[in-house]
């Protein structure tokens, strides 16, 4: 791992009208690391991903990629991932691979997913949808991903399965940044969090460092960075939330 940032947020300010998802966020996502957001419904940690991945615009500060060159530098997986009906996986596939000159059955296979590459993609699961989502953000090898809840709505063994994949994404060296209210899943994966709350940063480090903050484990520091009400929303242990 290094210390290099590949993805540098500064003092990220996004707003919605009258409304400020985002105040002066700075976060750094560095090649070979995976970070995670985590942070109550409504912190900001969606908009925070988005800004990342370039699909929106800061209002105010900057976003800067130093990694290597690359014809497409970011991969984004959006929270609800959709695909056109009709098509099989491989031929989804195909149409972001030949985008970026990839092999789209390669891209099924890197997420385990050549077995089912004729099934259409309305004929998934909500995993292997997923698991697709995660496959197109690969086209084209982009450096840095940025992956909005990939574990949201899996049973506990699909979630295992997904986050897994997203830590071996990070292991040859790239920059993986993934927003997620699966406490247990950060703590396993997560070489450093960032924690927000109503648009800000309220504590990072590593799940170690977190923790450390009360004596107990991550989701203790959890709740006490932001508060019961907003702590119910999380899963603490596999297949209950708190």
């Amino acid at each position: 791992m290094t210390d290099a940032p590949s993805l540098q947020a500064t003092a990220v300010t996004r707003t919605f009208g009258d409304v400020t998802a985002l105040s002066e966020v700075s976060v750094s996502v560095p090649a070979g690391e995976v970070v995670a957001l985590i942070g109550p419904n409504g912190s900001g940690k969606t908009t925070l991903l988005r800004v990342l991945a370039g699909v929106l615009e800061p209002t105010a500060g900057s976003v800067d990629y130093a990694g290597p060159p690359a014809d497409r530098t970011i991969g984004y997986l959006p929270q609800e991932p959709t695909f056109r009906p009709g098509f099989t996986a491989l031929e989804t596939a195909g149409f972001y691979a030949r985008l970026v000159d990839d092999d789209p059955a390669a891209l099924l296979d890197r997420v385990g997913l050549d077995a089912v590459a004729d099934r259409r993609v309305d004929a998934l699961s909500g995993g292997m949808t997923r698991l697709l989502g995660i496959a197109q953000s690969l086209a084209g090898d982009p450096p840095v991903l940025a992956l909005d809840e990939p574990g949201s709505g899996l049973d506990p063994g699909m979630s295992e399965l997904v986050f897994d994949l997203v830590a071996d994404l990070a292991a040859p060296g790239h920059a993986v940044v993934v927003s997620s209210h699966d406490l247990l899943a950060v703590e396993r994966i997560a070489d450093r969090i960032v924690v927000l709350d109503r648009g800000t940063v309220v504590a990072r480090g590593s799940p170690a460092e977190l923790r450390e903050r009360t004596g107990g484990p991550l989701h203790e520091t959890f709740r006490s960075l932001v508060g019961d009400e907003a702590f119910g929303a999380v899963r603490t242990r596999e297949g209950e939330r708190e």
